[in-house]
């Protein structure tokens, strides 16, 4: 098995390419060792000393580390998603990939279905798929008063350029085709 690896526009984040699915649906994002107990491959890399975040997506894994250097945890990482995925066990456990991923709810007022449908298909289509080359994602989390709020993830949370990829990316977006999107913002 060649798992091959990608930088991502955050330092602190890489990306690891199995060559195999990870989720067949959606994307799981882990913060802390307790919240990684609903996936094995997830509480394996929180073994290793260093690493603050795990993020699957359809093809890839993105893990997120504290100071040490890549040198020193790429190997120990690259050995874990192996062995994970020759032993065959499940990428996820007891939990479902949409509880991993979103524990709570949108919101948003009755009157804005249309526009939140608009923005959503818009993240859908043309934000989420150049945000997953980076290996991370963008879902939507609520829109009030003309404020957009997006939930960062993987290799975009923490990222040092996320906010200029909500402000100058998303938001221009957003603003263009739908005039009642004031602004976007990270939650």
């Amino acid at each position: 098995m060649f798992i091959q690896t990608e930088a991502t526009p955050n330092p602190a984040t890489l990306k690891f390419l199995p060559g195999k699915v990870v989720l067949q649906e959606g994307t799981a994002d882990f913060r802390s060792a307790d919240e990684a107990a609903a996936s094995p491959l997830a509480s394996r890399l929180f073994g290793i000393p260093g690493v603050t975040g795990v993020f699957f997506g359809y093809d890839f894994v993105t893990v997120t580390k504290e100071d040490q250097e890549w040198a020193h945890l790429k190997p120990a990482i690259l050995g874990s998603i192996m062995e994970h995925f020759m032993s065959g066990a499940p990428v996820m456990g007891g939990a479902s990939t949409a509880e991993a991923t979103d524990p709570s709810g949108e919101f948003y007022n009755e009157g804005d279905e249309i526009i939140v449908k608009t923005i959503k298909e818009l993240l859908e289509t043309r934000v989420r798929p150049a945000v997953a080359q980076d290996g991370g994602d963008i879902t939507f989390r609520g829109f009030r008063d003309g404020k957009v709020f997006l939930n960062m993830k993987g290799s975009c949370a923490g990222c040092p350029s996320s906010t200029a990829t909500l402000k100058h990316g998303v938001q221009n977006l957003l603003r263009h085709f739908i005039p009642e999107v004031q602004e976007v913002e990270a939650v």
